[in-house]
């Protein structure tokens, strides 16, 4: 039951981009829509794979993410008497596991995986994908470490917000323009289907277990970290890579000589 709820759920928020498609179609263009039966059935498995998504969700990773949040700030775990002022270091495991589960989503994230294979062709070398993959997921890794590090000592969020874009904005300047749209873009894509739902799950769960926290004001924000970050680790890459490119044409040239 639950399942259909979540089917007819999707395919009201999917009706609507079907019908600015067909509109464009066949109303503005004046043509028929090319292979028919394979766009519905696209169109049936989109619905039918959202719909599984969501209930996966639902089901799995929401509450991993907040039981695994939940259980590695438990008091017991961390080794503190219940009603205890915490330290921030005492949630050294919370960091930790923050970093990897920003890492490991963030590679598998199919979002990410599409603009590292366009970016590698653009770039004709000079990003690749693999290394752009890495790059960003290491961002997040970071972003979320920090994130998790503000949820715990309650600091103000847009302190952070602001330093990272004065970073960004700083790093705009001296980053090759031909790559400055791809690393705003690769802040864009980390946050997609797969790490969305564990780093809000994480956030809420956090902020449930740490004495003083509220998860309506401090549990959000991890997402907007996890944006921000590989913006600046792309901007850093792309000034690695211009600077080790240039350092070989120099090299070649001295070579030449």
């Amino acid at each position: 039951m639950d399942f259909v709820l979540v089917l007819l759920s999707t395919l009201r928020d999917v009706l609507p981009i079907l019908i600015v498609i067909i509109f464009f179609q066949i109303v503005v263009l004046k043509q028929s829509i090319p292979h028919l039966k394979k766009v519905i059935f696209g169109g049936v498995l989109v619905v039918f794979g959202l719909a599984f998504f969501l209930v996966g969700l639902e089901k799995a990773l929401f509450p991993v993410g907040k039981i695994m949040a939940t259980q590695l700030s438990d008091p017991a775990f961390i080794g503190i008497s219940s009603g205890e002022p915490s330290k921030w270091w005492s949630y050294y495991w919370i960091y930790i596991f923050a970093a990897l589960i920003g890492f490991s989503t963030t590679i598998a994230e199919p979002s990410l995986i599409a603009v590292a294979i366009k970016a590698d062709e653009v770039s004709a070398g000079t990003i690749s994908q693999k290394g752009l993959r890495v790059t960003v997921a290491l961002g997040v890794a970071f972003a979320l470490a920090l994130g998790t590090f503000r949820i715990v000592t309650g600091t103000s969020l847009f302190i952070y917000i602001m330093v990272g874009y004065l970073i960004v904005i700083v790093q705009t300047f001296f980053t090759p323009k031909r790559l400055i749209a791809l690393a705003y873009d690769s802040g864009g894509v980390t946050t997609s289907t797969v790490t969305v739902p564990l780093v809000a799950a994480l956030g809420l769960g956090l902020s449930s277990t740490v004495p003083g926290r509220n998860p309506a004001i401090d549990g959000f924000g991890l997402i907007a970290f996890a944006s921000l970050f590989p913006i600046i680790t792309v901007l850093g890459y792309a000034q690695f890579m211009e600077l080790k490119s240039r350092l070989l044409n120099i090299k070649i040239n001295k070579d030449a000589v």
